[in-house]
This record gives structure tokens, C-alpha cells and sequence, in this order.
């Protein structure tokens, strides 16, 4: 809807909603510019306070992955007007848990009433101007990396339908409210040559890839077999606990997926699912992937090797 709108023109946006990146930059002095985005949704989990935890989680997953540091924020609210403000303080007390692990001032917000809980961030940060990591600039021969598992989405429906069972949502929650502070120093640091970078959210993997892959005119192959899957994530697939939002990823995206045969059809499906605070999916040049993942692992990062980037050919993904 952005893009039907008149185009503002201004020297100072340095990435704006163009090439759909995970947040705006604004240089506001010669070596420094503001990362800005805004996350919000309704609960995925049945515990307030874990759900404040998450969604902060995902409010800041976008600054780390623009390679920015989170510095102030604003709560966004949605709650209905009967419920137990209890269980909104228990929310906000989540949310902030969160925001006080990454180092982020809350400074405000704004509520209002509605008939369904929403919660989220609007988050600033800083970034050096010449070390922004947007969606453009892997190249062919560099190594894709990624640090979280994948199925958060199949997961939270199982627990809507009441069919989680308890070490699929521990694993889940887990990642969920991992924040990606740790591989955001590591990169910052600037000792790798990292050429692009995204968080995996509610596109699912294949279509932040797919959004990486045409900002930077290139193609990607994937290893099946090296894709990190959360415990209970196929079960969930297998059972029929699809969210609207995989099918949706699906019909936009798979168009541009092209597999090789013996890839099972639930891992095909999981590749859609929407995620929730997501991990990082990294373009990295191939002299610096593997120090580059012994740091982030020695950090307590579950980083892997994933696939590599291709020149641009079709498919514009491939699945081996």
C-alpha cells in the first residue's frame, strides 16, 4: 500500500521501504543515523508475561538486523476493556524484562481499547552509516548462515488448538524470547565481511530469502538436510496445525522455490512458516563464514551454515 502512495524525497532516508528491509535509516549527522521499526500482534502464547517477552523480542530483532543498537522504545497496547489489567501488567513486565537485556530506555507508549490483545514496540536505534545492513549486497560464492530454528508458527497454532505438547512449546518460548543482541555485537564489530543481512519473521524463510535475493540480484541454494528445525515443528505440520499466514507465505513465494527430489514435503511446508522473533539469515564472504560462525557459536549463538548465493539464475531459490 506504501508504494502506491506519493514518494517523499529525502537525502538523509538511507533505506526506506523500497526493497521491504527490516527498518528505515535516517543519517542525522555524518557518522551517525537512526534505525526505526514498529512490530505489534496478538498473543501467540498463553503465559502474558512470556507473550510481553516475545514481542519485544521481535520489536527488536529488526534493529540488530539491520546492524543497529537498540537504544529507546515506546509500548504499543491493544487491550480489551473488560479483561484483567493484571494480565496487561504482566505483559508490560515482559516486555520490559526484555528491553532492559538489550539495553533499550522505554520512554512511553500509547494504548487504546480494543476487542482482541495486541502488543508491540516502536524501536529506535543507531547505526553507523556506512555499516548498514540492508536487504541488498550478497554476492555470488558468499555462505548463508543462519541462527535460530525454524517452526515457531506451526507451534503457536498446536498451542491454540491445545495439542503443544510441553518441550515443543519449551523450545519454542526459548527461541522466541532469545534476543539477537549476542550475533548483533559480533557483527557490529566489523571483523567479517558481512554483505547483507535480514531477520526471518512473518515471511518465513523463504521469503526474507527471496526479499534478500532480488534487492541483491542474485539466487540462493539451500541445503535441506541443514535447515535447524524447532522439536515438534514437523509433528505440528503433520497434524494439520497451519497458520493462515504459511499458506498465504506459500502463494506468494513458492513461485520462485524450485526442489530437488527427495526433499519431504512437510520440510517444503516448513520453509513458509511465519516466524516470531526469528533468527538472522546472513550473507557472509566465504573467507570469513567459518570464523565468523565460531564466534557466534562461542557466544551462544546456534549459528549454521545453511547454503551459499549463486549468481542469478532460475530458479530464484533452490532447495537441495
Amino acid at each position: 500500500m506504501l508504494g502506491k502512495l506519493a514518494r517523499q524525497h529525502d537525502p538523509n532516508v538511507l533505506v526506506g521501504f523500497d526493497h521491504a528491509d527490516d527498518a528505515g535509516v535516517y543519517q542525522i549527522a555524518p557518522d551517525q543515523a537512526l534505525v526505526q521499526t514498529v512490530d505489534f500482534f496478538t498473543p501467540v502464547v498463553d503465559d502474558p508475561y512470556a507473550f510481553g517477552q516475545i514481542a519485544a523480542t521481535n520489536a527488536l530483532s529488526d534493529i540488530y538486523a539491520m546492524g543497529g543498537r537498540p537504544i529507546t522504545s515506546l509500548a504499543l497496547v491493544c487491550f480489551p476493556e473488560k479483561a484483567d489489567l493484571e494480565i496487561l501488567e504482566r505483559i508490560l513486565a515482559g516486555g520490559l524484562s526484555k528491553m532492559i537485556e538489550a539495553g533499550c530506555t522505554v520512554i512511553g507508549g500509547h494504548s487504546i481499547r480494543d476487542e482482541e490483545t495486541k502488543f508491540g514496540y516502536a524501536v529506535t536505534g543507531l547505526i553507523d552509516p556506512k555499516k548498514v545492513l540492508a536487504n541488498a549486497g550478497a554476492r555470488p560464492g558468499d555462505v548463508l548462515l543462519f541462527t535460530k530454528a525454524l517452526g515457531t508458527g506451526v507451534i503457536s497454532t498446536a498451542i491454540k488448538k491445545g495439542k503443544a505438547e510441553p518441550a515443543w512449546i519449551g523450545a519454542a518460548v526459548q527461541s522466541m524470547t532469545t534476543l539477537n543482541k549476542q550475533a548483533g555485537e559480533i557483527i557490529r564489530q566489523g571483523e567479517f565481511h558481512i554483505r547483507s543481512m535480514t531477520d526471518v519473521t512473518g515471511f518465513g524463510l523463504i521469503g526474507h530469502a527471496r526479499e534478500m535475493a532480488l534487492a541483491s540480484d542474485v539466487s540462493f541454494s539451500l541445503q535441506a538436510g541443514s535447515i535447524p528445525i524447532l522439536p515438534g515443528a514437523l509433528e505440528s505440520i503433520r497434524a494439520g496445525y497451519i497458520p493462515g499466514g504459511l499458506n498465504n507465505n506459500r502463494d506468494f513465494a513458492e513461485c520462485v522455490v524450485g526442489y530437488a527430489d527427495g526433499v519431504p514435503d512437510d520440510l517444503r511446508t516448513l520453509l513458509f512458516d511465519p516466524q516470531t522473533a526469528g533468527g538472522l539469515l546472513i550473507s557472509v564472504a566465504p573467507e570469513d563464514s567459518e570464523q565468523l560462525t565460531r564466534s557466534l557459536k562461542a557466544a551462544g549463538v546456534a549459528a549454521v551454515r545453511i547454503g551459499e548465493v549463486l549468481a542469478r539464475t532460475k530458479p530464484l531459490i533452490t532447495i537441495k
